[in-house]
């Protein structure tokens, strides 16, 4: 491992503490070395909050040494003025000569202007330092910006024989085919995303909440299919307690502080409807919980990044079957009785 890449490593450390609160921002990690010593780090706020670079410089005790030092960012100093001013700017001020930068930053709005104005000042910048991983550590920003569509995560939970429910329930709420370890690790996954999605026979099958009531973190935001306005109003989606944005083909609903009621087209695709709509809306990532046909829509467009299934010990014999997926980049791991596979669709 070389030097830039030992300081590199320590910046994605940092970037991880930034996640999810910093969204829609990315994370980044700042790290300030003086004569192979780190003097100063810092990490992204949560939104509207100073990023990593301020916290470093701030750190930093003795301000003259940042006059030889050297400053790591995990991702391309900003350049334009947001919520802070541009961090390209501090670095100017505070005569940092040397910057080693891990990726350049898709946001057009940067876009590899903060690298330039950098080397127009008479910086020494280096660019592209672990920048695989760099690019992995803020996947949702990424993907927002390039591809225009948050980063999707498929997510459901399938017996032995492969159903993901029965063809009859006697209550209104779910059948638990995964235990209460993988049931508590989706509210953790929850807290990270940003929006979760749901279709219209989830909601009247389970009135689900759409929480993560056991985890510590913030809701995501909710995300409802109801073409024909089946979903009662006394649903739990609909309790106004979470913001939530329900797809429907038409409505005569008056729009409250935390409900929003956005129009589809359904006679046409509209699994990239609903993405246009999440992308208006600024929404970076999205779990899709919802059932087989919601799943499966997404599936045969192939707009997915990762799948992550849960597979329990149970047979259901009969039932709803699981979505058909081709799975690739696999990773399985073990929650006591469970199995869980994660795939991921792109390298």
């Amino acid at each position: 491992m070389n030097i830039h890449e030992k300081y590199m490593r320590r910046c994605l450390e940092l970037a991880k503490n930034g996640l999810p609160a910093a969204m829609p921002n990315p994370s980044v990690g700042a790290v300030i070395v003086f004569e192979n010593t780190i003097i100063g780090e810092g990490f992204t706020a949560a939104y509207g909050g100073s990023h990593a670079e301020v916290h470093a410089v701030n750190s930093v005790k003795d301000k003259s040494l940042l006059k030889k030092a050297t400053i790591y960012v995990s991702l391309e100093p900003c350049f334009h003025f947001g919520k802070t001013p541009p961090c390209c700017d501090l670095i100017i001020d505070n005569e940092i000569p040397n910057v080693v930068v891990g990726t350049v930053d898709p946001n057009i709005k940067v876009a590899g202007n903060g690298i330039k104005k950098l080397i127009e000042a008479g910086k020494n910048v280096i660019v592209g330092v672990l920048e695989n991983e760099c690019v992995e550590s803020n996947k949702r920003f990424f993907t927002f910006h390039e591809k225009k569509r948050p980063y999707i995560i498929l997510k459901w939970a399938e017996s032995q024989d492969g159903f993901m429910a029965p063809l009859t329930k006697l209550e209104q709420k779910p059948v638990w085919i995964s235990n209460e370890f993988s049931r508590q690790l989706v509210h953790k996954w929850r807290s990270e995303e940003q929006a979760i999605l749901v279709g219209t026979q989830t909601v009247i099958d389970d009135n689900p909440r759409l929480d993560v009531r056991d985890w510590r973190g913030k809701n995501p935001v909710r995300i409802v299919l109801d073409q024909n306005n089946r979903i009662s109003k006394s649903s739990h989606v609909l309790d106004g307690k979470i913001k939530t944005i329900v797809f429907c083909k038409s409505t005569n609903e008056i729009e409250k502080e935390n409900c929003i009621f956005e129009i589809l087209n359904f006679e046409n695709n509209i699994v990239n409807q609903i993405l246009q709509v999440l992308y208006k809306h600024r929404i970076q990532s999205v779990i899709i919980e919802g059932g087989r046909l919601t799943l499966q829509s997404f599936i045969d467009e192939d707009l997915w990044d990762e799948a992550r299934i849960f597979k329990g010990k149970a047979n259901l014999i009969k039932g709803i079957k699981a979505p058909i997926i081709t799975l690739k980049n696999i990773k399985k791991h073990t929650l006591d009785n469970d199995e869980l596979i994660i795939s991921r669709n792109h390298d």
